[in-house]
């Protein structure tokens, strides 16, 4: 999708919009807090202050739980064909308001309008997906054995709770709760307080497109707060989460007490790893996109690079030259690539390891230092001359920043690819195809991609080993976790229990 200038008008009716404060949806209303208090969210290009929203507390949670509660036996009660159709008016809304949404996620989080085109229209094919998906989700399997004819269903398991980031918001929400709408559950949902914006417009669209009150509820709030309100919320029967590997820890611990289901998608420090026999002009294209594009504020981001020594310093020259040349800017303007990052904390954490990558004896080549005295502009950042155990390659730094480490074989490439805490994606590049095979299966990775960047297929899993999380996403994944399978067991032949209690001579 080309982007093109927002209108001066989009971008005056959202400052309009916010205005006034983001109010909570809960039960079918627009609500401010019990509390009457408000939070203030920053816009990244100057960090002056874009809006206020309403600060959810531990009873604002609690009247959103409790209208999901009342709301869920009709909900789940509906027909997959209703639901089905009721998903597909929040995809067709989607797609009508694509312009606004992409407006008002580039303004609050600082990402490239070129991205949130994308992103929007990412949003609605997740709801046509898992409307496609909604009559089929109570399906299981025959499985007869002698005598008797077992069978599965599943049921949805409740009210859930979706926790979502602060980098391109609206896609990762519609992510989540598509799948659990589709299944019959119904959701609070808690955004990132640094980018509330969007959640506000899904909320809008959902109610418009006619889910019934109660199904979809929203609360703004911190993650000390309305955060952990929810994970710990009795009426809540699981918590999908998407964000830090720490705070992923922190929710497992605070919903162990209501023994909640988690779904945890944390952080990445992918590999993207580039043999010799490679496609060297197609891996330097996919190596650049896949950690400058979007910021370098994505889980999926191929943040190091391993580079075969026999082809590193060329292919390292070539790559100095293209992050040089990228353009940083206003996030409105179609011909950015990269923009400021989400908030100022989060720049300065980036910014940080500028300084352990010098301290570690790594090469800053290109970048390594802010632009302007405001915002959160950050200059595309490339280091090289690193080793595995330094902190920039072990550490989510979740910025345009990318190491390079050499390597000689498939041995040293894969302990290299897998000497860190997180397992989520991988990228292998080279000619070889028992290479590629091989290669693959030995990444302690829940995904690879082979000669590409991440494209994502719907249907299949997505989700991460070791610190990268807990579950997979995904076609029927998602209904694996989002409901319970129940299994259902018919005595076909007469069969009979042994009989206690019984006098052995008489039988009576």
């Amino acid at each position: 999708m080309t982007a093109t200038i927002p209108p001066p008008s989009a971008r005056d009716a959202l400052h309009e919009r916010l205005r006034s404060p983001l109010l909570h949806f809960i039960g079918g209303g627009w609500v401010p807090s019990e509390s009457g208090e408000t939070f203030e969210f920053l816009t990244p290009t100057d960090n002056s202050v874009l809006g206020h929203a309403a600060s959810g507390t531990a009873a604002d949670i609690d009247r959103a739980a409790q209208a999901a509660h009342a709301a869920f036996p009709a909900w789940r009660a509906l027909s997959g064909k209703k639901r089905r159709a009721v998903l597909h008016r929040v995809a067709d809304l989607i797609e009508a308001r694509a312009d606004e949404i992409a407006t008002a996620e580039s303004v609050d989080t600082g990402q490239p309008i070129r991205f949130m085109k994308s992103a929007a229209a990412r949003a609605a094919e997740n709801f046509r997906f898992y409307a496609d998906r909604a009559e089929g989700a109570q399906d299981g399997l025959s499985l007869p054995t002698q005598g008797f004819l077992n069978y599965t269903l599943r049921q949805p398991i409740g009210p859930v709770g979706v926790i979502t980031p602060w980098n391109t918001p609206f896609m990762l929400s519609s992510w989540k709760i598509a799948p659990a709408l589709a299944a019959g559950c119904t959701v609070v949902h808690k955004p990132a307080e640094w980018s509330p914006v969007t959640a506000t417009l899904l909320a809008e669209i959902m109610h418009e497109a006619g889910i019934p009150v109660g199904v979809v509820n929203l609360v703004h709030g911190y993650g000390e707060s309305a955060g952990r309100a929810l994970t710990e919320h009795p009426l809540i029967r699981a918590i999908a989460f998407i964000g830090e590997s720490r705070t992923g820890s922190l929710i497992q611990k605070q919903g162990a007490d209501t023994l909640k289901r988690v779904h945890l998608e944390l952080g990445g420090k992918n590999p993207v790893v580039v043999f010799a026999d490679a496609d060297l002009d197609r891996a330097l294209d996919a190596a650049i996109f896949m950690i400058y594009s979007l910021n370098g504020q994505r889980c999926t981001s191929s943040s190091r690079l391993l580079v075969q020594r026999s082809v590193h310093d060329d292919f390292v020259d070539r790559l100095a030259a293209r992050v040089a040349q990228i353009r940083v800017g206003d996030p409105l303007d179609p011909a950015t690539e990269v923009g400021p990052l989400i908030h100022p904390v989060q720049a300065d954490k980036v910014c940080s390891y500028f300084d352990h990558a010098r301290e570690g004896g790594a090469t800053v080549r290109v970048g390594g230092e802010r632009i302007g005295e405001s915002g959160n502009y950050v200059r595309p950042t490339l280091f090289t001359q690193a080793t595995s155990d330094m902190r920039i390659s072990q550490e989510e730094i979740f910025g345009p920043v990318l190491t390079v480490i050499p390597f000689d074989d498939d041995a040293d490439a894969l302990r290299i690819a897998n000497d860190v805490p997180y397992g989520l994606a991988a990228y292998v590049w080279t000619s070889d195809l028992t290479r590629a095979h091989t290669f693959a299966h030995g990444l302690d990775s829940g995904m690879v991609w082979i000669n590409s960047e991440n494209v994502r297929h719907l249907p299949t899993p997505f989700g991460g080993m070791k610190a990268s999380g807990i579950g997979r996403d995904g076609g029927d994944y998602s209904f694996d976790f989002y409901m319970e399978t129940k299994n259902i067991a018919v005595n076909l032949d007469g069969h009979r229990a042994q009989r206690l209690g019984m006098d052995m001579e008489t039988g009576s």
